[in-house]
């Protein structure tokens, strides 16, 4: 890469990778300017002008502190990340899992954007970035067609696309607790979810109606969807038992009303700090409004919900990442221009904020005419980036961070009979994740303190 021209850095997009990324830098003492589209021109998504808006979900997954999400928010935290700090600061309960009020949690990144000396907020659409000064491409997957058609133009391969969905949201007040009860799967955490039980009759005539309702109609049908993220009536058209083992998953979910797990259960998770609405989770759809509302009150407790949100389709955009990025997030044929968060080829939200977190340390060292250095494969923010680089362009999708993805624990370091005998696979797997996590910590240290 040649030589980064200019005193401002600019940011395309403040949603959660671009904010990382704008706080990061300025608080490194660079002056940053964060432009953002919204609200002059908004998105299928989005509803406010606020940076860091969750669209889809209020989830930034597992704390489990030996899982890969567990362990990527360790690294996130010692950066320290606005995202994870505002995310601590406006959490609501969700057992063993990190969600947020998602209306107070973008008000108060906003806030601390706005209020940072060096930071300028200009709300306008970009649709030909200015390279004469380092930029970071942070626009997510919602991505303004002119500012895609020319990231295309200018990299010379075409941005590719997926469907993505959101679930509903239903008034706390309209589910029946009579039915339903409060409680986290296997007791993990608090009683923070509310889940509603079915029976077999239930659940079959739950499927026939799913089954047979009416759909909005995709406008790009050779557009595939993301398979992380699958409409519920998708999963269901790939057999009558898969919801049952997925988003209807009953295991570890004792109804007191009975002593015995349901066969099937649909969990909701608080939305808001208040706990006035709650989330259908893993219930992303395509059905269309009156549909849903049909549909999804034949669940047993669901009857009378009210909607505070139905939920939807739209297009993500992202790139593909092994032709054009390296492991710095650098488009390896433009410079002075980074890519970060979804459009990166990430997917989640902790994934892209932690995109955003590396987009600022590249551009920090280039700046200050450092070499380019990316982080550490035995980090899970490196393997992450070590995938996007590196991976197949054949089959290149979007992908979350997973312990999959890291080098894997030499043999001695590991008694996996020992483990086996003594706890089973529960113990083997828990090891593996220590080992994970101290590895991944440690060597992000080193990283970090690595002269320029």
């Amino acid at each position: 890469m040649g030589p980064v021209g200019g005193a401002l850095i600019q940011i395309v997009g403040a949603g959660l990778a671009g904010s990382e990324a704008a706080w990061q830098l300025a608080s490194l003492g660079h002056l940053v300017q964060v432009t953002e589209m919204r609200p002059g021109y908004t998105t299928p998504a989005h509803k406010t002008r606020h940076a860091a808006e969750m669209v889809c979900s209020n989830s930034f997954k597992s704390d489990d502190p030996n899982s890969a999400t567990g362990i990527l928010k360790a690294e996130m935290r010692r950066m320290d990340s606005l995202i994870l700090r505002c995310a601590e600061a406006t959490r609501v309960p969700a057992g063993n899992s990190l969600a947020v009020d998602r209306d107070l949690f973008s008000s108060s990144v906003t806030e601390a954007l706005k209020h940072h000396p060096n930071i300028e907020w200009v709300e306008a659409q970009v649709s030909v970035p200015d390279l004469q000064h380092p930029t970071i491409l942070a626009t997510g997957p919602l991505t303004s067609d002119p500012l895609a058609d020319w990231l295309a133009r200018i990299t010379g391969s075409g941005c590719l696309h997926f469907y993505d969905a959101i679930a509903p949201i239903v008034e706390r007040d309209s589910i029946d607790m009579g039915i339903a009860w409060m409680a986290s799967r296997y007791d993990k955490g608090g009683p923070d979810f509310i889940n509603c039980p079915l029976d077999q009759p239930q659940y079959e005539a739950f499927l026939d109606s799913l089954l047979s309702a009416e759909q909005v109609p995709l406008h790009e049908v050779d557009t595939p969807y993301f398979e992380a993220c699958l409409p519920i009536e998708v999963m269901a058209d790939r057999g009558r038992e898969t919801l049952r083992h997925g988003p209807m998953k009953p295991v570890g979910l004792d109804n007191p009303r009975t002593g015995r797990w349901p066969h099937a259960i649909v969990q909701l998770r608080q939305d808001t700090l208040a706990g006035e609405h709650f989330n259908l989770v893993g219930f992303q759809t395509r059905l269309k409004w009156g549909a849903q509302k049909e549909v999804f009150r034949l669940i047993p407790g669901l009857s009378h919900a009210e909607f505070a949100r139905f939920g939807s389709i739209h297009r993500n955009t992202y790139l593909q990442a092994p032709s054009l990025l390296d492991a710095t997030l650098a488009v390896k044929s433009v410079p002075n221009l980074w890519v970060a968060g979804q459009l990166s080829g990430v997917e989640g939200y902790l994934e892209s904020a932690a995109a955003g977190l590396a987009a600022a340390h590249s551009v920090d060292r280039a700046v200050r005419g450092a070499a380019p250095l990316p982080f550490p494969q035995d980090t899970i923010l490196g393997s992450l980036l070590n995938y996007l680089a590196h991976s197949s362009s054949k089959d290149f999708g979007p992908t979350n961070a997973m312990l999959g993805l890291l080098p894997p624990i030499p043999e001695e370091e590991l008694d996996i009979r020992g483990l086996k005998r003594s706890g089973g696979l529960r113990a083997v797997k828990a090891a593996k994740g220590e080992i994970h996590r101290r590895r991944a910590l440690a060597s992000l240290e080193r990283h970090l303190a690595t002269p320029d």
